[in-house]
């Protein structure tokens, strides 16, 4: 087969042919077999010395990365109730089962079987009798401080599922072992929402960062939710728009039923939290429209309790609530932090919304973001607001007893540590997670873990004080497990801690009681005449404090 290629080519378009011919140099150059350099071109040469060079004995090598197929799982539940019967035999028809067991049991096969699985039975038996396996070898020794240092170790992350950025606006843990974790997620910056965004919100289980077990769909994205102590399938949220719902998870990622519009909230609502009811369906809302209203989750139409927030006692103008906080030891009394800075302490009890207000705590310079009491001291309670952490006592209004330095950065959220008395967390904006030991430092924290590069938005610690979760601006959630130290302490760290706040508490009466009598010296030199003014001043010249 003959394969021909034709040029379309212009011959000039190829350049000037090359002209190839045998040539053989004259006798006088040719030396040897070899033609000598002609003299003429030695100038055009570069001399170059010395030559160095370089080369290197390892063998060249590459990197390349490579990221495998993400592999998720899912878990498949079956409920075996009773098998092993052959096709014609319905487990429902009593005579043909007992037919059967009859036949199987004179079977000489099946009574050598039942004879030795008795002996293997009769062995281990004896075993578990001479061991008793839940013996405490160390029962009434006190557990001591481990000797090693602090530690927060990032365990895991679960990221929204949706594209556009939402912050994680709310957490609870599960009250069934702690390993299910509701997480509220919504757009807070004002006008900034997506309508195309979905406003689900989830139910991690802690173990599955891939995919969420369950999702929450309500009519506005939720800001705030809780789960019921008394049952780990109810969940009550409060929504952007002012309503609250509640979920029963065993039903649907529909919420089961939602308030009326026209008797919610007319802002966002910031906080719900269960009551200690025995129905256990109870339960009370804030928001920053400057009420609090309780609801029963079993006629959720409309509240059945409102309170209006005042500025103060004497006063008319509402306040709009941030934070709430309820001890189930103080059925009655519960406390409101404010967009103001102010917290107020309250008591159902009251007749007028006045006499609802016991007291107010003035020291944040901006809303108050969380309030929570001791789990151990209830009396002593821990704000957080603007750039400081502040203890209070309920004896002390003036003032709080305890605060933090001003930070660089704003601090967001905050709570107390379920094992230790003595030991707090802070999240602040710019990332990082601030653990706090009063027995060892009252100063600074003995631990700032970085939790990631987006300001932190609120953090929960599970009931065991094991694990912790930091909710992120982002819409990340972060998985810590904290150190052994950090959830276990000594035996006398209450004792030791409330000495603390005792001591703090003492010595600002003291100096509250020190101010009252200055000012009243002060009001009682101003009233008197001038004589007796010079003569009072001249008495006093020998106090330095009042100096």
């Amino acid at each position: 087969m003959e394969i021909a290629h034709v040029y379309s080519k212009k011959r000039r378009e190829f350049g000037r042919q090359c002209q190839f011919s045998d040539y053989t140099p004259p006798a006088d150059k040719l030396k040897n077999g070899t033609i000598d350099p002609d003299p003429s071109m030695h100038e055009q040469y570069i001399f170059k010395s010395p030559c160095d060079a370089a080369c290197q004995s390892a063998p060249e090598m590459s990197e390349h990365e490579t990221n495998t197929e993400r592999f998720e799982t899912e878990t498949h539940g079956m409920c075996h109730v009773e098998g092993g019967w052959p096709k014609d035999i319905s487990i429902q028809e009593a005579e043909q089962t007992i037919r059967f067991r009859k036949k199987v049991e004179k079977d000489e096969v099946y009574i050598g079987v039942i004879q030795r699985l008795c002996n293997v039975m009769e062995q281990r038996i004896k075993q578990n009798n001479a061991i008793d396996i839940y013996e405490e070898y160390f029962d009434g020794i006190e557990d001591t401080m481990q000797a090693t240092p602090p530690e927060a170790k990032i365990v895991n992350i679960y990221r929204d599922q949706q594209k556009v950025s939402r912050s994680v606006a709310s957490m609870c843990w599960s009250p069934d072992g702690g390993y299910k974790l509701a997480a509220a997620y919504s757009i807070l910056d004002f006008q900034k929402s997506d309508p195309n965004v979905k406003l689900d919100s989830y139910i991690w289980d802690i173990s599955n960062p891939n995919r969420p077990e369950m999702s929450l769909r309500p009519s506005s994205p939720i800001v705030s939710l809780e789960y019921s102590p008394k049952d780990a399938h109810t969940v009550i949220a409060g929504l952007y728009n002012g309503q609250v719902a509640f979920w029963d998870l065993r039903k649907g990622p529909q919420p089961v039923d939602t308030s009326a519009i026209e008797h919610s909230h007319t802002d966002s609502v910031r906080r719900v939290i269960y009551l200690s009811a025995k129905s256990g369906s109870e339960f009370f809302s804030t928001s920053t429209d400057g009420k609090v209203l309780w609801w029963d989750i079993r006629k959720l139409a409309e509240p059945y309790e409102t309170l209006e927030l005042l500025a103060s006692k004497t006063s008319t103008d509402k306040i709009g609530g941030t934070a709430l906080e309820f001890e189930s030891t103080m059925p009655t009394k519960f406390m409101v932090g404010t967009e103001q800075g102010s917290i107020i302490s309250c008591n159902r009890k009251g007749k007028t919304a006045a006499d609802k207000m016991a007291g107010f705590f003035y020291g944040h310079h901006g809303p108050v973001h969380t309030v929570q009491r001791s789990p151990f001291v209830p009396k002593n309670f821990l704000s957080i607001g603007d750039w400081t952490c502040r203890l209070w006592s309920e004896d002390i209004k003036e003032t709080s007893i305890l605060w933090t330095r001003s930070d660089e950065s704003f601090l967001t959220d905050g709570c107390w540590s379920p094992t230790r008395p003595a030991v707090f967390y802070t999240s602040k904006q710019n990332g990082s997670l601030d653990t706090w030991d009063l027995l060892q430092n009252q100063a600074a924290p003995i631990l700032t873990t970085p939790v990631c590069a987006n300001a932190l938005q609120c953090v929960r610690i599970q009931d065991q004080g094991e694990l912790m979760v930091c909710g992120a601006k982002n819409g990340t959630i972060t998985l810590i497990e904290l150190s052994e130290s950090l959830r276990t302490g000594q035996g006398n760290e209450k004792a030791a801690f409330t000495a603390i706040m005792e001591r703090e508490t003492r010595r600002e009466k003291i100096l509250e009681g020190r101010q009252r009598e200055m000012k009243l010296k002060e009001k009682q030199g101003k009233a008197a005449p001038p004589a007796e003014a010079e003569a009072a001043e001249g008495g006093e010249e020998g106090d330095p404090v009042v100096k």
